[in-house]
């Protein structure tokens, strides 16, 4: 049987968190699998959180939206569900190239250094229990879905649903239930951003077959 888990408080930064698990990344390669060896025992919202990071900022990099897109989905299914993940080895041996994806890391821990200012232990009953461990859970989990629309050419596409994951997964790791509505809201602004795409793509091909018709 799997272990059950809850979510301790942390006093250290997650600016601070991410730069030390950033520091410690060396040679040409690495792996999820390297990366969760390397976090301690808030590792399943860090891990969120890193995977986030490159999608902060307008850059593609090869294979990272389907390895950490799935990985975000696979352990926010297990933070809702109260276990610890199983993550398949493809997804966790999967090699990334550090040259193009420490850049990103850094520029996202920056942005994440600017987030600390704010987050403070507040409204903690959106941070603890079972029940809203779960729905914090799922929101991550739709986020991650978000995240792996093929969309990754269209502005904002992917920084929306990486904004939403982040924030959710610091607002639990620093127990700022604040910070946990705002990502909450970026899952919503999200599926509306969407479903306005979606709209103008229908409009588009309606358009296109009233002319040639």
């Amino acid at each position: 049987m799997q272990a059950k888990f809850d979510f301790q408080d942390t006093s250290t930064s997650l600016s601070e968190t991410l730069r030390g698990l950033i520091k410690g990344i060396q040679g040409p390669t690495v792996s999820l699998r390297d990366l969760m060896e390397r976090i301690g025992e808030q590792g399943l919202l860090l891990v969120c959180a890193v995977a986030a990071l490159p999608f902060l900022i307008p850059v593609s990099i090869p294979g990272v939206s389907t390895v950490f897109g799935a990985a975000i989905i696979l352990i926010s299914i297990s933070i809702t569900l109260n276990r610890m993940p199983w993550l398949p080895a493809k997804i966790l041996d999967r090699e990334l190239d550090t040259k193009k994806l420490l850049p990103a890391l850094h520029k996202g821990a920056n942005i994440v250094s600017r987030l600390d200012r704010f987050l403070k232990p507040r409204l903690r009953a959106l941070t603890i229990g079972t029940t809203i461990n779960r729905l914090n859970g799922l929101a991550i989990t739709l986020a991650g879905v978000l995240l792996m629309f093929p969309l990754g050419l269209i502005p904002f596409s992917n920084t929306l649903p990486g904004i939403a994951i982040l924030l959710l997964s610091a607002g639990i790791l620093q127990r700022d239930g604040a910070i946990v509505l705002v990502g909450h809201l970026f899952n919503v602004i999200t599926i509306v951003y969407f479903g306005i795409l979606a709209y103008a793509a229908f409009s588009a091909g309606q358009g296109l077959a009233t002319f040639f018709s």
